[in-house]
């Protein structure tokens, strides 16, 4: 049971990450974008990965993150590496609430996006991405 745990951890981080990273390139595009109809699409496109990748992706990502951590505590509780892959995963959730919001409100006209940022947070989740799979798959702690 445990290798289907894991095999829906790494499905849900593949929907998640993978959605984050899309979006933040569809945002950066959008920000630059003058046309109201690209600029209408881009919102729409945006708005779909978020409610058919990130969000369900993350949800299957933890609650399989979870199953695992249940299935062998003691596995887990005492490695380094797990604890640090924790708070990475804190981070990423973060950055995700933080796209999130910060786009809906660039939807409503609330703020202003600019290029630069949108590509920042690209970056940053591709860095905490990075760090989670050195910490998982390297174990250095």
């Amino acid at each position: 049971m445990r290798d289907w745990f894991i095999v829906l951890h790494l499905t849900g981080m593949v929907l998640w990450v993978g959605g984050l990273l899309v979006t933040t390139l569809i945002l950066a595009s959008h920000a630059v974008e003058s046309g109201a109809a690209a600029a209408a699409a881009l919102t729409r496109a945006e708005q779909k990965v978020f409610r058919g990748f990130i969000h369900p992706g993350a949800a299957i990502s933890v609650l399989a993150g979870l199953l695992l951590l249940l299935s062998g505590p003691a596995i887990y509780m005492q490695a380094g590496w797990f604890h640090v892959k924790l708070f990475l995963v804190v981070i990423l959730v973060v950055l995700d609430l933080r796209i999130y919001f910060r786009a809906k409100a660039f939807y409503a006209g609330h703020l202003q996006l600019t290029r630069g940022e949108c590509i920042a947070s690209h970056a940053a989740v591709a860095v905490v991405f990075l760090a989670i799979l050195v910490m998982v798959l390297v174990r250095p702690l």
